[in-house]
């Protein structure tokens, strides 16, 4: 079993940031991938960017550079995502998910692990 505890939500300003993490615990050495999901009402989760937990191999749904980084730490095992340039589009509550096979990045059904989710309100 592997458990994820996300933090760092919040609120912030347009054209602002915002860093959240996510502690990883359990069987970790089982995890082929991480990422962040987020999700608004009435929509389907959507994939935001994923890191193999091993190699660090990052995949990004958003082609702007910089936008989001994504990142993990195997020494304290959290999992990071950094929103920069924020605009109200991106309130949502971001979810972090593992899996520990190969597969589709940004299919959420390929996640087994999931953690309970951290609001961000971005606001102008």
């Amino acid at each position: 079993q592997v458990q994820l505890v996300e933090s760092g939500g919040g609120a912030a300003q347009v054209g602002g940031s915002l860093s959240l993490t996510c502690a990883v615990s359990g069987h970790t050495s089982t995890l082929y991938a991480l990422a962040w999901f987020r999700q608004t009402a009435g929509k389907d989760r959507e994939f935001v960017a994923a890191i193999t937990w091993n190699g660090g191999t990052t995949y990004y749904v958003d082609p702007l550079p910089g936008r989001r980084t994504i990142s993990r730490d195997k020494t304290k095992s959290t999992l990071s995502l950094r929103l920069n340039n924020l605009n109200p589009e991106d309130t949502a509550i971001y979810y972090c998910a593992a899996r520990r096979s190969g597969g589709s990045s940004a299919d959420p059904n390929e996640y087994e692990y999931w953690g309970q989710g951290t609001q961000v309100t971005v606001s102008s």
